[in-house]
């Protein structure tokens, strides 16, 4: 291959083929833009464009181009693609280097990024395959010159299945790269602006596979038999000129029995007819392929002048043309071909009449230019697949408001060729295809439609528990995208479990609940593959994965993998009620937030794990019973919260100090394993101060410093309450914590007015004064965590004067059943933001 910074201009020519230019137009692509104006291209596009196909060459690509910096900050714009239509491919023509794409992090890294196939690509850039999800490697090279970064240029070719890219590759490609940078850096130093701000430059590769037309001349001297062949003759024959015999033996050992006939009847006209005697024939080929030979002869003179007789003839060899033309105009179907830019190559007479035009005027078009039907957005995945993936593709396309047709495209190196065929109107359809041009149109519609995942993106970001995610899935996921149906499955020991459901009829994803990985399932196989899984009809889907089972006869799927920083978490499966395609858009989104549904749910997973450690922890702290006195009772309640860590720092207990009681409970500021364990501290210090005989404020005192020299980094808030239940003379010390109740004898309930200090763990010279009572025979304590009247959007002092009033009609119910009543209501809350503790306290004479 020739050096793109020497200067050679073999694909010149190419180049001018691509954008429909001869090397004589003088006129050809405004520098930088792509639009056609006849102006010959400027040294920055010949220099990209050589740079491509020599790359692409030089690895064994199928297409290519180079992305260039442009006068936007951070934005890439694709400056030529080679080998691949433009408007197949407009989603990719601008990126931004912080996106989570190959070519971006190879332009901000520094560093090549080589991916052998669609798994490998998966796994480290799943927005790139959500869009192109075909199998496909691909080779990114920053273009760099010193330090000044230029671009990337990129090649896609044939994937290598669990083959990593050859070290000869990887050594060719880089070369090639660094060859491009010294001819930009150079351009640079020049004046010439090296930089992109229009569409992509087209440039057709050179074909490889379609033999070159050739033309032999050969004379045969009748009267000797002597053959005399030109060089050209014998390269096609596959004969070496200086030893090539010379006899018509050499040409008839290649016809057929009945062609050799025909020439030696050819040979015996021209010797009977004073007139010329042209005939056409078949030759054989050393590759097997027939050609063209034709014969032209007229006898040189009369019989008796002695002058010898000759046949002149011409051996053509066209390729394969003429022959896949006389093939394809047999077939009772249209067939056409197109090359790598979209352009019409060839139509048999059966497709000129689906097209309803002529060849000479749709040879050299874009097939989505000329045939409308066939360029609908519903229909460009396929030929992104056809031209990316190399195998055959099949899908129906509607022709007009009656007729279908069944297309199929194989794909070649040098591009596709299709087959049309009447078909049936299919059971379904995306409405894309039903309804042409049904889209979204406006800014503001796409806006509204932009709208919802974002929602999504930051409730995900809110949501704490499995079951929350769940549900800003089912609320913001499934209306962004017109779904019905949502199921989330999580991975536990190989093995995938049901966590979440809606939409679905009852039970029947029950019969997938537990399955192995290895089940061949798309549930299973999108988390094993790491690849998103789309079926545009339940139909596409049972052909597919043949018995399974299916809910429904119509509608569409989409199996996400979930997938957090490389750890599979589980996989999503929506639901759709009526058939539709997923265009690259979709699938860009719709993996981007099933890997944000993952780290979310890893995160809750994780929140999950912690919270039964804490849990256990805090179950292990709180008193199990209390004590049994003679002459007064306590009953202690305790809710855990159930949003966030569903766990918290919330205690009660009751020490008995000989023949009086220490009332205690207390919050500590957080949530999770951390605030459980400061809770144990607490209570133990409590405990230990008060079993010393300390009085009320020497224990609060001393927890507090006790606290500030652990430095957990967290605070409390604390009531101890000290009763002596024979007189009933109560002293109680506040720290931070709200009230008590007291509901006297009479049933009048009071919130009481304890004096208090700050919370503990903030100041060590804090003091905490010391409010002295009498509790009356009869009489209730209630002492409670502000979980218990805290309600979000409504102010603390209303939850209090509820509970208040509650606690007064409680006077005939036992204690047990003053706590269940005061507890109820917290308890039937769904979303409970914090834990609740509850102690009730009564003496009697």
């Amino acid at each position: 291959m020739r050096d793109t910074a020497g200067g050679g201009h073999s694909y010149c020519v190419t180049w001018y083929a691509a954008a429909g230019h001869t090397p004589q137009d003088r006129r050809g692509v405004t520098a930088g833009t792509g639009k056609s104006d006849r102006r010959v291209p400027d040294e920055l596009e010949l220099v990209l464009a050589q740079a491509s196909v020599n790359a692409i060459e030089a690895v064994g690509g199928f297409a290519g181009g180079v992305y260039l910096r442009s006068e936007s900050e951070g934005l890439l714009r694709l400056a030529v693609l080679a080998g691949l239509p433009q408007r197949l491919f407009k989603p990719w023509w601008r990126m931004h280097v912080n996106r989570p794409f190959p070519v971006a992090e190879a332009y901000r890294s520094g560093r090549a990024v080589h991916l052998a196939d669609a798994e490998e690509a998966m796994r480290r850039f799943p927005q790139l395959m959500a869009g192109l999800p075909f199998p496909f490697g691909s080779l990114y090279v920053p273009v760099v010159a010193d330090s000044e970064r230029f671009g990337v240029l990129v090649v896609l070719r044939r994937a290598t299945a669990g083959q990593p890219v050859d070290n000869s590759d990887r050594h060719r490609i880089h070369n090639a790269a660094r060859r491009l940078g010294a001819a930009l850096a150079a351009l640079s130093a020049r004046g010439s602006p090296v930089a992109w701000e229009g569409e992509p430059v087209p440039v057709q590769l050179p074909a490889l596979t379609t033999p070159p037309v050739r033309i032999g001349h050969f004379e045969w001297e009748l009267s000797s038999g002597t053959v005399t062949a030109d060089e050209d003759m014998c390269t096609i024959l596959g004969a070496d000129p200086q030893g090539f015999p010379g006899t018509i033996e050499a040409l008839t050992e290649r016809l057929s029995p009945e062609d050799m006939f025909g020439l030696w009847a050819v040979a015996r006209q021209a010797l009977d007819s004073s007139r010329p005697v042209a005939r056409r024939m078949r030759l054989r080929g050393p590759d097997g392929r027939p050609h063209l030979l034709e014969i032209t002869g007229r006898r040189a003179g009369p019989p008796e002048a002695g002058q010898a007789d000759r046949l002149t003839g011409f051996l053509v060899d066209l390729g394969t043309g003429p022959i896949i033309s006389e093939a394809t105009e047999r077939l009772p179907r249209g067939i056409f071909s197109l090359d790598r830019l979209g352009r019409i190559t060839y139509l048999n007479q059966r497709a000129e009449k689906m097209f309803e035009r002529g060849a000479p005027e749709l040879t050299g078009r874009i097939l989505w230019d000329v045939v409308p039907w066939l360029g609908n957005p519903a229909y460009e995945d396929h030929y992104r697949a056809a031209m990316m993936s190399h195998t055959a593709v099949h899908f129906m396309a509607r022709r007009t408001e009656d007729e279908w047709l069944s297309v199929s495209l194989f794909p070649g190196h040098d591009g596709l060729t299709a087959s049309l065929t009447p078909a049936d109107e299919p059971s379904y359809a995306p409405g894309s295809v039903i309804t042409p041009g049904a889209g979204l149109g406006s800014p503001a519609d796409r806006a509204s439609a932009l709208y919802r995942p974002v929602a999504l993106a930051i409730a995900l970001t809110e949501a704490v528990t499995a079951r929350q995610v769940s549900a800003v899935v089912t609320e913001e996921l499934l209306p962004a995208f017109g779904g019905r149906q949502l199921a989330i499955y999580l991975l536990n020991e190989r093995h995938l479990y049901l966590a979440w459901e809606t939409g679905f009829p009852q039970g029947f994803l029950d019969r997938f609940d537990g399955v192995a990985l290895d089940a061949r399932l798309p549930g299973v196989e999108t988390l094993t593959s790491g690849r998103p899984i789309f079926f545009e009809s339940m139909e596409h889907l049972a052909t597919a994965y043949p018995g399974i089972p299916l809910d429904a006869h119509v509608g569409a799927r989409a199996f996400l993998p979930l997938i957090a920083s490389g750890r599979p978490v589980g996989s999503c499966i929506l639901g759709f009620d009526q058939p539709r395609g997923f265009s690259p858009e979709e699938r860009t989104v719709l993996t981007a937030l099933a890997g944000l549904i993952a780290q979310a749910l890893e995160r809750a997973q994780r929140y999950d794990s912690e919270a039964a450690l804490a849990r256990g922890l805090q179950d292990a702290l709180l008193p199990h019973r209390l004590p049994v006195l003679s002459n007064a009772a306590t009953v202690g309640r305790y809710l855990p919260g159930t949003q966030g860590m569903e766990v918290g720092g919330d205690w009660y207990d009751v020490v008995e100090q000989g023949d009086k009681i220490a009332l205690v409970i207390g919050d500590v500021q957080g949530h999770g394993v951390s605030a459980a364990a400061t809770m144990g501290q607490l209570r133990t210090a409590l405990r230990a101060f008060a079993l010393a005989g300390h009085d009320p404020q020497e224990v609060v005192t001393g927890t507090n410093r006790l606290l500030i020299d652990l430095d957990p980094g967290q605070f409390a808030s604390c009531c101890y309450i000290v009763v002596d239940p024979a007189t009933g003379i109560t002293r109680a010390v506040r720290a931070g914590h709200p009230q008590p109740l007291l509901r006297h004898p009479d049933g009048r309930t009071d919130v009481l007015n304890l004096a208090g200090g700050v919370v503990l763990g903030v100041d060590p010279a804090a003091t905490y004064p010391v409010t002295e009572l009498r509790l009356e025979p009869g009489a209730v304590l209630a002492l409670f965590t502000d979980g218990l009247v805290e309600e979000p959007g409504r102010d603390i002092d209303v939850g209090i004067d509820r509970l208040c009033a509650t606690f007064a009609e409680c006077g005939s119910l036992t204690l047990a059943e003053t706590a269940d009543r005061l507890i109820q209501e917290a308890g039937q809350a769904a979303d409970r933001p914090d834990d609740i503790a509850l102690l009730l306290a009564t003496r009697w004479a």
